[in-house]
């Protein structure tokens, strides 16, 4: 089995609940959304990845292994559009999974074997030039369900600009703590590059206040940034 495939690399978990755990990153190509603030661009696009084998993937994971490594990372792009290479890897290690997605696909999560991380990132309409719908937050409330019954440790991670308004903030909230779980918790995290923030600090104060009202929250820049690391 195939797949294409951006990077893979070792390096400190720099966003979410997992910040600075020693990870190996695998970005797969290719995504079913176009994020307007995406830090990967490229990684949108299928054939921007080289084509790889679970067998060459899994040498390099093994190239890369170190004493402190926590987790294999599986990044993009969106990695669920490749489910069937990413459950092939993981019959073959012991290591422990993070998987990273947009949460708009919950029938590729009821493929997946095991999974033993995830963050589930909400999209907002301002995420996108042109193609939001009431669909991708339906299934990503589905998708955060399907992981809540498998008992996987989960966090919901939401990127947020200046410019976003608060009521949208308590929306996804309220929706959190009604129809999935009040344990759940809200990584709110500034877009970066973090300098757009330096006359609207006080507008993440009251993110953090509205999401607090409903769930565990946090807020927590994009660390790798300001390390200059990938």
């Amino acid at each position: 089995m195939e797949a294409p495939i951006v990077e893979i690399f070792s390096s400190f978990q720099g966003e979410g609940l997992l910040i600075g755990k020693r990870q190996i990153f695998v970005r797969f190509a290719g995504c079913n959304l176009s994020c307007n603030y995406c830090d990967t661009p490229d990684s949108q696009k299928s054939s921007y990845g080289t084509i790889l084998s679970v067998e060459s993937v899994m040498n390099k994971i093994d190239h890369l292994k170190t004493p402190d490594l926590h987790s294999i990372s599986f990044t993009g792009g969106e990695p669920l559009l490749y489910t069937d290479f990413i459950n092939e890897i993981i019959e073959r290690t012991d290591l422990k999974i993070f998987l990273e997605t947009n949460g708009t696909l919950p029938d590729e999560v009821r493929k997946l074997k095991k999974i033993d991380f995830v963050s589930l990132d909400f999209k907002l309409e301002e995420h996108f030039d042109n193609e939001y719908n009431n669909e991708i937050f339906e299934h990503e409330i589905e998708t955060l369900k399907l992981l809540i019954e498998c008992n996987t440790n989960i966090y919901c991670k939401l990127v947020v600009l200046p410019s976003t308004e608060l009521s949208i903030i308590e929306k996804i909230a309220k929706r959190i703590v009604n129809e999935v779980n009040a344990d759940v918790t809200l990584v709110i995290q500034p877009v970066s590059p973090i300098n757009q923030w330096q006359n609207n600090i006080s507008k993440l104060f009251e993110f953090s206040e509205i999401a607090g009202k409903y769930l565990n929250v946090l807020i927590i820049p994009q660390t790798h940034k300001f390390l200059k690391i990938d």
